[in-house]
């Protein structure tokens, strides 16, 4: 009886990192047409990183971490959070939600760059033929007339690349100094510090704060759901996937997350998707592959 409720368990799970994680671009684009990008992350994170503590109060997880800990937590928030987040969802302004999460699937291919770069790790020949594929199709993304360009649109893009490397030199970061032991509890600290970070910086930039209260229907179910599903359900459900099943699987959610927003953003938003961007994501998301169906990417 215990196998059929463990297979439908991780089902729900990738359903979770698949359909979830990939739907965050369609719901911040709702949001940012209406509320200020900065202060609609502060919200998003502040609120959710309490519900965590809550729930890890109640599952008797232990919160206590070393003032080392906490300061690295602090960091890597705001390389994933208060940058890597906070400023994709103001370029969400000048760009498709879909655009953007193809751009987004590059991230494995910085993270290798990144290595490369500032610790001289030699890569290794299938991760070069990745890099390769991702910078070609990255390239073909972005080069064609028939995207539905905004004003201000190539600072939207050149943005996005910025979070991109903020967020590939977060995971480096990550990799090499001491976080909390529990993932769940590191998220936690992670969301409230860039949450509040988040809510300083948007008080700086003199953005409009509209109670979420005077928002419209589709605004606050979209709050809601990032809260509670992006930001809380899809975590977890991705930290149980790392326990119960290879690496390799969980890192799929790479290259079905665009496909999702590009699916999404053209059924809800109108977004068009031209045959050049089937083919760019085609070579990008092949590239991301290449890159993380190796267990190992650099020569010893």
């Amino acid at each position: 009886m215990k196998k059929p409720n463990f297979r439908v368990l991780i089902l729900l799970a990738f359903f979770a990192i698949y359909v979830i994680w990939g739907s965050t671009y369609l719901l911040n684009k709702i949001l940012v047409s209406e509320v200020a990008p900065l202060y609609l992350a502060s919200i998003r994170f502040i609120i959710a990183g309490f519900l965590i503590f809550l729930i890890a109060k109640v599952l008797k997880y232990d919160i206590t971490v070393s003032r080392r800990q906490f300061i690295n937590t602090v960091i890597a928030g705001f390389f994933f959070l208060s940058y890597g987040n906070g400023v994709f969802v103001w370029a969400l302004k000048y760009v498709d939600s879909g655009f953007a999460a193809l751009l987004a699937a590059t991230q494995p291919l910085f993270i290798v760059l990144l290595l490369r770069v500032l610790y001289g790790q030699k890569v290794l020949p299938k991760a070069i033929i990745g890099i390769v594929l991702g910078i070609f199709g990255m390239i073909l993304l972005v080069n064609q007339q028939e995207l539905n360009f905004y004003e201000n649109s190539v600072i939207g893009i050149l943005m996005i690349f910025t979070c991109i490397l903020s967020w590939s030199y977060g995971s480096v970061f990550v990799s090499k100094n001491e976080l909390p032991v529990n993932h769940f509890v590191s998220t936690g600290y992670q969301m409230i510090t860039a949450g509040f970070s988040l809510l300083l910086g948007s008080l700086i930039a003199g953005e409009t704060w509209i109670p979420p209260y005077q928002w419209s229907g589709s605004s606050q179910i979209a709050m809601l759901l990032l809260i509670l599903f992006g930001s809380i359900v899809a975590f977890t459900s991705f930290n149980y996937l790392l326990k119960v099943v290879s690496p390799e699987k969980v890192a799929t959610s790479a290259y079905v997350n665009p496909v999702i927003a590009l699916i999404l953003g053209w059924y809800f938003l109108d977004e068009g998707i031209t045959i050049q961007s089937v083919v760019a994501a085609i070579i990008l998301l092949t590239g991301v592959y290449f890159i993380n169906r190796q267990k190992r990417l650099f020569k010893k």
